[in-house]
Formats: C-alpha cells, structure tokens, sequence
C-alpha cells in the first residue's frame, strides 16, 4: 500500500458541483450551486483522486429529472457524477499506487475518494489523459459499438451521422471509413463544423441550419440512399434519414439531443411507416451493455489514433466553478468534439 509523499498535501475538503434545482427547459445557472464538503477518511482498498478533466456528456440532462430511467437521477444538493480522469495522491490499496493515472465516475469535484475497484487505467503512454474520457474512453466505445456491433456496418455502405461535429459523432464518421463504408455523410451545426468534417475525411456534410434536413440528406445520398444512420439528434434528422435508407437499412438510436430540453411531448418521426415497408431495424442502444467489446475496441483505436486514421477534437473549459456553463453550451452544441472541464 502506499500513501502520499511529504511534499503531497492531503485535502480534507473537496470543492463540488451540486445540483440546487432540477431544470425545466433548457438548464439555467441558478440550477447548480459551487459548494464544499468533507472528504471520507480513505479506507482499507480505497484512494484519493486530484482530478484533472472532467467530462460534459448530453446523457447528464436526463439524470437531471426525477424520472425513472436507465441511470439513477441525481439528487438535489449532492455533489453531480460523470467521467473524470485524475491523479491517485493517495492510497490503502494493492492495486494503484500514488502518482497512477486513472478514469472513475465520481467526477465534477476537486477530489474523489472511490474503492480502487471503480478505477481504470489511463495508458498515459499512448495518449494524454483527456484522450480516455474522449476517443480512447466511453465515447469511443459508443461509437465504435454502435456502428459496428447495432448497426453491423458492412464495407461498402453509405453512412450518416447527425451531430457529426460532436464527440461521438466525428469518431463515428472516422470509423466507419476506415471500416470500409464507400460514403460517410455528416451533419452539424455550423459552416465552421461541416469544414471541420471534410478535413476529418467525410465524404459529404452539411449544415442542419441552411435548410430542411430531409432536402440536405437527399441531395447528399443522391439516389443511392444511406444504409447506416447513427442517431444522435433524433427529430427531425431521424424523420430525414427514414426517407433515405435502402431497404433493410440499421439505425443504432444513441441519444436524442434535439428533444433533451423539450418542455411538451415530442413527435415521433411522421414516417415511421416506412420502417415497415422498408424492412429497417431500428435498435437504441446504451454503452454500458457493450463493455465486453472495450478490449477489441482499445486494440483498434489506439492503432488508429497512432497511425493518422482517427483524430479528435477537444473543447476545453478551464476551471470546476465553469462546469455547469460548459454543459449549458454543450445542449447548445458550442462545442466542436468532446466537451471537457480542465481543473
């Protein structure tokens, strides 16, 4: 076991995010409160986290409702969670010692204290540590296993991506070419961000802002149509990609960003017929029940990332107090990749 350095100071207290009020609509400062709280005494197989990034995912807004879901909400006046990457500054544990890089979940704090066992390594040697919250972490996995293993992407296919520019999106669009799919067509929310996916290697993208989504994505297709959509807005752009599959097409549903904020019942697409007629399979998926692909998904990401095949972007907002800004503009889509807080 190992515990701090003499040079390392100890923290008794955390500073922390807390959610003061559960939105309705669109997130508001007043929703969140900076505040402190005491840190457990570190028992026996725990440590001791500095954090450095933590991560701002869309998946936050729903924990954010007292409604029954796939995570538990937050509670109110609680220190938030979500991905962080950070330090061990101290340790009882056989299995991580001071000075170890690590990904855990308590972030959107200062400091953590968490069993051992919730923490993962960040191979600091072949990425800088934001990288695991980003392509080499959960979002990677996210898109490497909704495009491969809901929707079975197969070379030769024309895929489309919706909040392409985002931090699954743009990794999306990545592997689906270096996969084989013959056309990846993106879009965004910006003349700067469809810029940016060009230079990523998309092969058509548009800006969701100059017009009908359903006119763009047809235009883009042609008559050849997609095969593969991975949903990440939902609305409108699922509604546009319905009319442009082929039939026996795949849409692996991911999130829905469009809707996150809506305060009234959200439509469903006014096609969904054509799921019927066309012989599709839409399947929503969640990346915690695809976590037996992350080694198969690491050995590939990290061979793409070293060679030049995948790239990423980061957004970065320093400082713990500009967290909850940083997610306010994310349902905003300010950011171009992923979304991170640097403290």
């Amino acid at each position: 076991m190992s515990t701090a350095t003499e040079t390392t100071i100890v923290p008794s207290t955390t500073q922390e995010i807390q959610l003061a009020a559960r939105p309705v609509g669109r997130p508001v400062p007043a929703d969140f409160r900076l505040a402190s709280s005491e840190l457990p005494e570190l028992q026996a197989g725990q440590v001791l986290i500095r954090n450095l990034f933590l991560s701002v995912d869309p998946y936050m807004r729903g924990r954010m409702n007292d409604a029954k879901s796939y995570a538990a909400p937050y509670e109110l006046n609680e220190a938030m969670e979500g991905g962080a990457v950070g330090e061990i500054i101290a340790s009882r544990s056989d299995d991580r010692k001071v000075g170890d890089v690590v990904v855990h979940s308590l972030g959107w704090r200062e400091y953590a204290v968490l069993d051992s066992a919730a923490t993962a390594p960040a191979r600091t040697d072949l990425a800088p540590a934001p990288a695991f919250l980003g392509a080499l972490g959960m979002t990677g996995l996210t898109a490497f296993a909704g495009l491969l293993k809901v929707a079975n992407l197969q070379p030769g296919e024309v895929v489309f991506v919706s909040g392409a520019a985002g931090a699954v999106g743009s990794l999306v669009g990545q592997i689906a070419k270096a996969m084989g799919a013959s056309r990846v067509i993106g879009s965004a929310g910006s003349a700067e961000k469809v810029a940016r996916l060009l230079e990523l290697g998309f092969d058509n993208a548009f800006n969701y802002n100059d017009g009908p989504v359903a006119e763009q994505l047809a235009a883009a297709a042609g008559e050849r149509g997609i095969d593969v959509y991975f949903d990440n807005v939902g609305g409108e752009h699922l509604e546009a990609a319905l009319s442009a599959l082929t039939v026996g097409g795949r849409v692996a549903m991911c999130g829905a960003i469009s809707q996150y904020n809506a305060t009234e019942p959200t439509p469903a697409p006014r096609n969904l017929m054509m799921a019927v007629g066309k012989q599709l399979t839409l399947k929503g998926f969640l990346v915690g029940s695809y976590w037996q692909h992350m080694g198969e998904f690491a050995e590939a990401m990290a061979g793409w990332l070293a060679d030049g095949t995948v790239r990423y972007d980061e957004t970065i907002v320093d400082g713990l107090e500009n967290a909850p800004q940083a997610f306010m503009d994310l349902l905003d889509g300010a950011n171009t990749g992923k979304m991170l807080v640097r403290l």
